[in-house]
C-alpha cells in the first residue's frame, strides 16, 4: 500500500466514465484555441471494470495543505463505500507555486516510476491559480493539458481538470470575475481534451453565497484552502469521481471539522457536482 505525497518546494465505479455536459451559459465565452497536441487528442480507453482505485494528483500547494487533499478524497471515498481504505491507492505529487509545465508528465506515467507499476486510473491535473487570468497562462494552460491529457489517455486512464477557487476578496489579485474566467476556461479545455472537470472554484463561490462568514480560503493571502476549504475540495472531488452524493458521510478529519460544517459543505458539494453536470 502507497499512500504519499511528494512536496516538491523551491524553499520550503468512477461516476460512469461518459463524459459529463460541461457548458457554461453564464461564464464568459472562451474560444476554443486547438493546437497539434489537442487536435490529436483521442477519446480515453475504456475504463477498468469497477470504480477508479488508483489516482495520481498533479498540482500545487492548493493540494498540499491542510494534510493533503488526495487524503481526505481517499477517506471520504472509503467512507463511502467504494472500497475498503487499503484499497485506495491515491499519490499526490506537487511543487509550491508550480504549474502543468514543471511537471514531467512522461516519467509520472512511466511504470514503476513513481512506485505503481499498474497505470493509472484517474490523473487529475491542478495548474497555476492564475491560469485563466492573462493570455500567457491561458495558452500554456491550453497546451500542457492538450498534451497531458492525451498521455494519460493514452495509458488508459481517464484526466481530470482540477478547477481551482477564485482568490478571496483581499487578495492583492482580488477580481470578481475570477470565478467565472476559471469556469469557462476548464470547460472549454475540458471539452477540447476529453477532460473532465472537478468544479471546485464553483463550490467556493456557492458556499460563500449561502454561508458568507464560513472560513474557505486563509486569512493571510486570501489563496489557499482552509481546513474546510480542502474538506469542501474534497467532497466535490468525490462526487465528481464516483457519481455520488457525499451527503451523510462520516469523514470529520478525526473530529476536526464539526457535523455542522461537515454537513453543509457536503449539501454544497453535491449541489454544485449536481448542478454542473445538468448545465
Amino acid at each position: 500500500m502507497r499512500i504519499a505525497t511528494i512536496a516538491a518546494a523551491a524553499g520550503m465505479c468512477l461516476m460512469p466514465f461518459a463524459t459529463l455536459a460541461q457548458t457554461a451559459a453564464a461564464a464568459p465565452e472562451i474560444q476554443p484555441a486547438p493546437t497539434a497536441a489537442a487536435s490529436s487528442v483521442k477519446a480515453p480507453a475504456a475504463p477498468k471494470d469497477g470504480p477508479a482505485k488508483q489516482i495520481l494528483f498533479v498540482g500545487n500547494s492548493y493540494f498540499y495543505y491542510n494534510d493533503s487533499l488526495h487524503n481526505h478524497v481517499r477517506r471520504m471515498a472509503a467512507d463511502m463505500g467504494v472500497a475498503p481504505l487499503d484499497d485506495l491507492e491515491y499519490r499526490s505529487i506537487t511543487i509550491s507555486g508550480g504549474s502543468l509545465w514543471m511537471h514531467p508528465m512522461d516519467h509520472y506515467l512511466t511504470p514503476g516510476a513513481i512506485g505503481y507499476d499498474e497505470p493509472f486510473d484517474v490523473v487529475i491535473l491542478q495548474d497555476h491559480s492564475e491560469a485563466a487570468m492573462s493570455e500567457k497562462r491561458e495558452a500554456s494552460f491550453r497546451k500542457m493539458v492538450a498534451e497531458d491529457a492525451a498521455k494519460i489517455a493514452a495509458t488508459g486512464a481517464v484526466p481530470m481538470i482540477y478547477m481551482t477557487p477564485a482568490y478571496e476578496e483581499g487578495h492583492e489579485k482580488y477580481d470578481a470575475t475570477m470565478v467565472e474566467r476559471n469556469r469557462a476556461l476548464a470547460v472549454a479545455v475540458g471539452k477540447e481534451t476529453n477532460a473532465k472537470v472537478i468544479p471546485v472554484g464553483l463550490a467556493f463561490a456557492e458556499a460563500r453565497a449561502q454561508r458568507p462568514d464560513i472560513d474557505l480560503w486563509q486569512s493571510y493571502d486570501h489563496s489557499h484552502p482552509t481546513l474546510l476549504g480542502t474538506y469542501l475540495a474534497a467532497a466535490v472531488t468525490v462526487g465528481t469521481l464516483y457519481g455520488k452524493p457525499t451527503a451523510g458521510n462520516a469523514y470529520d478529519y478525526y473530529g476536526k471539522v464539526s457535523k455542522e460544517d461537515a454537513a453543509f459543505l457536503q449539501q454544497v458539494a453535491d449541489k454544485t457536482v449536481a448542478d454542473f453536470a445538468a448545465d
